[in-house]
Formats: C-alpha cells, sequence, structure tokens
C-alpha cells in the first residue's frame, strides 16, 4: 500500500506565512562537528527532515559515539550494522567518520543507496590509512569500515566535479587526524558553496583552515566549546518562490532566513527575481511580493546550487519558457536520475529536456496544460516539491508516495494546505 496526494488549487492568490524547517544541509554537518568535538559542540535547532533525524539519532547512539553498548559482542565478533536507508548525505559523511573510529562498522542503506557510487571517497580514505571493505559490490554501499585508522599521509586528492559532500566528508574529520589534512581538488569544483559552508561551520568551532588555489589544508587541532545553530532551510524556501513565480499575485513571509546565510541556496532570492519575485529581509525573515516583469534571462548556470535545478526547471516549463541550463552533472547520481525524472514527468505536459553534452534546453513548442497530471516521485523528495507549484496551474496533480517529503521537509504538505490549497491523502496499492 501507497499513501499518495492529490493537490489542487481554486485560485492564482497566495498570501501568507511559512515556518521552514532547519537546514537538512547545515544540520547534518553540525552533527558530525558534535560528534567529532567530544562533547564540545552542541547543536541548536535540530532539523526535523527525516535524514537528519536519522543521522542524529545514529552519532548520539552508543556505537555512533564510539563507544558500544554493554551488551554488544566485541567488534570483530559482531560488526554494528549502520542503516542509513535513502540517506545520501549521510553516507558520505558516516563513511568518513567511522572509517576513524575505533569500532568495526558495516554501512549500508536502500536499494537506491547500495546504486549511487561512494569509491572516490572510500579510495581517498584508505590513501589516508582507513581500513574499508566492499560487502557487494565494488565501488558502492554497503561497505565495512574495520576501525584500525592509522595515518600514511595528509596529501590527498580528489576530483572536484563529482560530488561536493565526498569533499565535505573529508573535511569534516581532518583536524581529527594526527597529521591533519591537505586536500588537493582535481579540476573544476562543483557546488562550491557547500564547501565554503563546511569551512565556515568548522570555523564557528575554532578548526582553522587555509584554502590556496585548488588546496584545503586543516592541521590537527582542538574543537572549541560552543553552539552551532542551524539556519531555516533555503532549499525549502525554494519551493515558496516557485509558488509566488507560478501565482498571479504573492505575498509570503518566511521566517527565519536572512540575507547572509552559509546555505549556497539562498541564490533562489536572485534567481527568481528574474521571475519577478522581490525578496525584502525584514521582521526577522524574508517577505516575498510578485510583480509583473518581462521573463528574458535565457541561461541558468545551476553548478553552485544543483538542489535548485529542478525547481527552476519546472517553473520555466509552466511558463513556457525556454531556457537553457548548465551544471546539471551531479543530478544523475542523486536519489534519482533527476535529469532522466524531470524528462520522463515534463513530458506528461509536451515538454521537453533536450540534453547536448553538458547543456539542456527546454523545448516548450508542444507545450500544453492538462486537466490531470500524475507526477512519479522516483523516491525523490525534491521531484514531489519541485513539481507541486504546477498545482496554480494544473487543475488536479497527483502524486506518487507523497510521505517521500519527509526526508528534507516533513511539513511540506501540512503548510500547502494552510496556505489555502487543498491536500488529500489516498492509499493505491503499490
Amino acid at each position: 500500500m501507497m499513501q499518495n496526494i492529490i493537490l489542487k488549487r481554486n485560485n492564482k492568490l497566495i498570501n501568507g506565512t511559512v515556518n521552514l524547517t532547519g537546514s537538512k544541509s547545515e544540520c547534518n554537518r553540525a552533527l558530525i562537528i558534535e560528534a567529532l568535538s567530544n562533547g564540545k559542540v552542541k547543536v541548536e535547532n535540530v532539523s526535523d527532515a527525516a535524514d537528519a533525524v536519522l543521522l542524529a539519532g545514529i552519532l548520539r547512539s552508543p556505537v555512533g559515539s564510539g563507544q558500544l553498548a554493554a551488551n554488544t559482542l566485541s567488534t570483530a565478533e559482531c560488526p554494528q550494522i549502520v542503516d542509513i536507508g535513502p540517506a545520501g548525505t549521510a553516507m558520505r559523511f558516516l563513511t568518513a567518520y567511522y572509517a576513524i573510529q575505533d569500532d568495526e562498522v558495516i554501512l549500508t542503506g536502500s536499494k537506491r543507496m547500495k546504486e549511487r557510487p561512494i569509491g572516490i571517497l572510500v579510495d581517498a580514505l584508505k590513501v589516508l590509512g582507513a581500513n574499508i571493505e566492499y560487502e557487494e559490490n565494488q565501488g558502492y554501499p554497503p561497505i565495512k569500515l574495520k576501525g584500525s585508522f592509522e595515518q600514511h599521509t595528509s596529501k590527498i586528492s580528489i576530483k572536484g566535479n563529482i560530488s561536493s559532500q565526498y569533499i565535505t566528508a573529508l573535511l569534516l574529520i581532518a583536524a581529527r587526524l594526527p597529521f591533519g589534512l591537505e586536500l588537493h581538488i582535481e579540476g573544476e569544483l562543483t557546488s562550491r558553496p557547500y564547501v565554503e559552508m563546511t569551512l565556515a561551520m568548522l570555523q564557528s568551532a575554532n578548526i582553522q583552515h587555509t584554502w590556496q588555489g585548488n588546496v584545503i589544508a586543516i592541521s590537527n587541532q582542538e574543537f572549541a566549546t560552543t553552539s552551532l545553530h542551524v539556519e531555516p532551510d533555503w532549499s525549502a524556501a525554494s519551493y515558496w518562490y516557485a509558488i509566488a513565480a507560478l501565482a498571479d499575485e504573492a505575498e509570503l513571509f518566511l521566517t527565519g532566513l536572512t540575507p547572509y546565510s552559509l546555505q549556497g541556496d539562498s541564490v533562489i532570492t536572485e534567481i527568481m527575481a528574474n521571475f519577478g519575485i522581490t525578496s525584502q529581509f525584514k521582521d526577522g525573515g524574508v517577505h516575498l511580493l510578485k510583480e509583473v516583469k518581462p521573463l528574458s534571462r535565457k541561461i541558468f548556470d545551476m553548478k553552485e546550487c544543483p538542489d535548485l535545478a529542478q525547481t527552476v526547471i519546472v517553473v520555466c516549463a509552466a511558463l513556457g519558457h525556454e531556457a537553457t541550463f548548465t551544471g546539471l552533472e551531479t543530478l544523475k547520481i542523486k536519489e534519482t536520475d533527476r535529469v532522466l525524472a524531470l524528462q520522463t514527468e515534463l513530458a506528461k505536459m509536451g515538454v521537453k529536456l533536450i540534453e547536448k553534452g553538458q547543456v539542456y534546453k527546454l523545448d516548450c513548442s508542444e507545450r500544453f496544460i492538462p486537466e490531470r497530471m500524475f507526477i512519479n516521485t522516483y523516491h525523490d523528495h525534491r521531484m514531489a516539491m519541485a513539481f507541486a507549484p504546477l498545482a496554480l496551474i494544473v487543475p488536479q496533480l497527483e502524486f506518487e508516495n507523497g510521505p517521500v517529503v519527509e526526508k528534507s521537509y516533513p511539513a511540506f504538505w501540512t503548510d500547502l494546505e494552510k496556505l489555502g490549497f487543498e491536500v488529500e491523502e489516498i492509499v493505491v496499492e503499490g
């Protein structure tokens, strides 16, 4: 049995206030820092996103904190099994975290997680001195981290255009390495703001770094006693910007957001300005106002904000705006192949997302607005939330597996309902 969501909206006037959950990206980093600090760092405003709740539960458990519970067998006889389900960030961060712990751990996840590559990170950790084995397929989870870390070198190289989470995972553990870390980034760095977020959060815990050219260096050093406050989630905010963009009139207030965010996805304010959405920061949040404005921008580079790609592409498709997109390379190894998922779902309204090398162009020449549209989510929270704004132009949407949004924004459907959307839960065979 599966729970689907039917979504409707009887007008295109949007007005209200939304209280967003804490940033999943910030929270996951903060939780690893907390665990590595041996109690010196405390995390405030832990996100209620399922991924963050899961990670907090793992890290704050006896095995997560590096201590075996009294009734467990020795690690040689009974390795701990840590199942992170579909949480990709947790898989990457915990791979590095457990690589330098004493306990023997098997790190596994969902069927899709076992299809998502981890080899680049594992190879880098092995060069450093980690003892890691693949349990099933080479280069993919599940993996066995056997403890007994003994650092061989401080210098490693890693490709910059695959996933910034590999780089972040290494940076998070760097200060705990006996010889520190000198990380050489090969080629162009994808999602640079996420790496900058990591370094800024480490800096808040008194972990210093240098970044010269393509080399980031962090020496062995101690964490300070401090608190890390998790900001509201700009990725979650992006869906409200999309709703405002597709509305005839919109006045929204998103609480807690500031213009000085660590989160790269705060660039949504600049992107959506192209669609007539102004952002005014006051009263402890951001006010969104829809203004009539000709849409002229034709090229969107999503390299530094790939989690916004689905949102912006769907908005352009809904408006019939034949934009071109670059920087989508990492989308194919996310919760699903997001490029293929977008192509499949947009085809249901006659829109094509055409791939030519690393450039993607929307073809809206056969675009139409159906009376009803069924959205497959592919177990991907962002597919559900990126397509939800279409309720402003499509009379009825049905989303497969509505609870998928719990991964990053559990209150999404409830917040839509509070602002006047009709949200109906139905149970279907599946």
